[in-house]
């Protein structure tokens, strides 16, 4: 599909979209979307609050449309809907289309072995937006990466106490990932493989056990209603896929001075998003246990079964990128990742992790500033 900056022509599924057109000042209109509920982080402040950003830097000149939840387009057809034009930025998680993501999902099994977010979102953006392995594959996708989503340590919800390995022994544990089902399986639960949107009603009715995801779905999710317990174990951060994954044919269609308003409203809603997020999970097991949720700290041997697996995830990593993934070189891979995060871990230490703007900024000149001019164009 040819891309001008007058006019965009949308097909949504079987229904038709009106075009998406330039006004008579020549502002450039685009669809974008999210797939979780507006007041999810990723959405409210990567989406809804993003798109004002964009229209207030560009003055006008960008026009941002802003879809949430899945009336548009459903969690796993995201890639689909970036690469056919069907919306010109989306959130995708790499998780939901392993075989056409196999670098990024290679990188996502150390997501079990860190627990800093806010590490974890700038390190991930500048992998990703650097090493090469991981370019080509943005590249062969025909999709431009222009940021990181990052999740807070996944924790357990469950209908029962689980405190101890004893008590997570037969337990049907939702999961996401392979390296975390692999743990629960080695712990002695049974690992099920369903979406987040099916958390609540498979708890309800009992075809789950336990749950794993980010504190904040106590709320969010009204997962308090019928998951009584919480376990805070740490079972993993998930950064897989675009936060922001743009049309290759609309972002080569922008001038410099647009794309440079992306970077920017990019850098600006990321570090604010996984601000706000950990404050949402923290404000979530507080307003949980208001109602009556019991919060447990994990009891010594899980704990441990976690640290144990850790350090066997990491020395099979390498393997499992190889052989699972097809990474030729999954040494170089996975090391220029551990190298990106620990330097993180070192910009980070010397600034406020309150401080969204000053981390903004650090973003911007560590990462987005440092971007050839024609970054993105195939």
């Amino acid at each position: 599909m040819k891309f001008t900056r007058n006019t965009l022509t949308l097909a949504v599924a079987a229904m038709v979209l009106p075009a998406v057109a330039a006004s008579a000042n020549a502002s450039t209109s685009f669809i974008a979307n999210s797939f979780y509920d507006q007041q999810h982080p990723h959405s409210r402040y990567g989406y809804i609050e993003w798109a004002e950003m964009v229209k207030e830097l560009s003055n006008g000149e960008l026009q941002p449309e802003v879809y949430t939840g899945t009336v548009l387009l459903a969690p796993r057809a995201n890639l689909q809907g970036i690469q056919d034009n069907v919306v010109q930025v989306a959130h995708h998680a790499a998780i939901y289309t392993p075989s056409e993501m196999p670098v990024a999902n290679a990188v996502q099994e150390l997501g079990f072995n860190y627990d800093d977010p806010l590490v974890a979102i700038l390190a991930v953006t500048d992998f990703s937006l650097n090493n090469p392995t991981q370019l080509a594959e943005w590249e062969e996708l025909d999709i431009v990466y222009l940021g990181a989503y990052s999740t807070p340590s996944y924790v357990l919800f469950c209908r029962e106490p689980v405190r101890n390995l004893d008590e997570l022994r037969g337990k049907r544990i939702r999961t996401a990932g392979s390296t975390v089902s692999a743990w629960v399986e080695q712990a002695g639960g049974t690992p099920v493989n369903v979406p987040s949107s099916e958390m609540y009603s498979g708890l309800d009715r009992g075809s789950l056990d336990c749950a794993t995801n980010a504190p904040n779905d106590l709320i969010d999710r009204s997962l308090w209603e019928v998951a009584e317990y919480t376990t805070l174990l740490p079972t993993g951060m998930y950064w897989s896929g675009p936060q922001w994954g743009f049309n290759s044919g609309f972002w080569a269609s922008l001038s410099d001075e647009e794309r440079d308003v992306f970077k920017e409203a990019t850098a600006n809603a990321m570090t604010r998003m996984i601000v706000q997020f950990l404050n949402a999970s923290e404000s979530a097991l507080e307003e949980a246990a208001a109602h009556g949720n019991n919060i447990f700290q994990p009891e010594e041997d899980l704990m441990a079964s976690v640290e144990t697996f850790r350090d066997e995830a990491l020395a099979n990593v390498y393997d499992k990128a190889r052989d699972e993934y097809g990474v030729e070189d999954p040494e170089a891979l996975i090391d220029d990742f551990i190298a990106t995060y620990e330097k993180w871990d070192t910009l980070i230490s010397e600034v406020d992790r309150e401080d969204e703007e000053a981390l903004a900024e650090l973003a911007m000149e560590e990462i987005y500033n440092k971007l050839p001019a024609d970054y993105g164009i195939y």
